[in-house]
């Protein structure tokens, strides 16, 4: 299944997404399943996904909003993942 998600690069090459909802789809799949692909332009890699703490969702949000500006409204009011890319995979 794909699913289009917005999404942060942070610095060490991992992807910050947002939920808006704990009932996302793509949120119940990750916390299901951490193992998954994501595709940003041509390039596909696989990547492992953990929820993050408190102390890091509120920083994972406003990268969310500087890179797309005013937010959607529940954005954050779902789980907030980190998805760290797996290495040789």
């Amino acid at each position: 299944m794909t699913t289009p998600v917005g999404f942060a690069m942070d610095y060490d090459g991992s992807l910050l997404l947002a939920a808006g909802s704990d009932r996302a789809d793509w949120a119940l799949n990750l916390r299901a399943h951490a193992s998954c692909r994501a595709t940003i332009g041509d390039r596909v890699a696989a990547y492992e996904a953990a929820e993050v703490d408190d102390g890091e969702l509120g920083r994972a949000v406003v990268q969310l909003i500087l890179k797309y500006g005013t937010p959607a409204e529940r954005l954050g009011h779902g789980p907030v993942f980190r998805l760290a890319p797996v290495h040789g995979a």
